[in-house]
């Protein structure tokens, strides 16, 4: 996953920096310092952040020529239905 990847997947679930690091589990900083391309996280973090987005609908496109990007699932769970620990929940298990 990419800044920009992760970037673009909230701006499809409509979530905020606070809202993702809530589903995935590491802190606020963490997907600030990401998305800003300050620092790399570790890669247990940057597995669960992935995680977080999957379960919430993000399909993660591989590069392809065209570039890297992300698109929601057509099944996916209602964003709206979903609460932000459940997500966390299912992270977990």
């Amino acid at each position: 996953m990419t800044p920009a990847q992760s970037r673009a997947a909230r701006g499809l679930l409509n979530w905020t920096q606070s809202d993702f690091s809530q589903a995935a589990g590491v802190s606020e900083v963490t997907v600030r310092n990401f998305e800003n391309e300050k620092s790399s996280p570790q890669r247990a973090s940057l597995q669960v952040m992935r995680a977080a987005l999957e379960t919430a609908g993000v399909i993660f496109i591989a590069e392809s020529g065209e570039g890297p990007g992300v698109r929601l699932r057509k099944d996916r769970p209602a964003a709206e239905g979903l609460k932000l620990d459940e997500l966390s929940a299912e992270n977990d298990g």
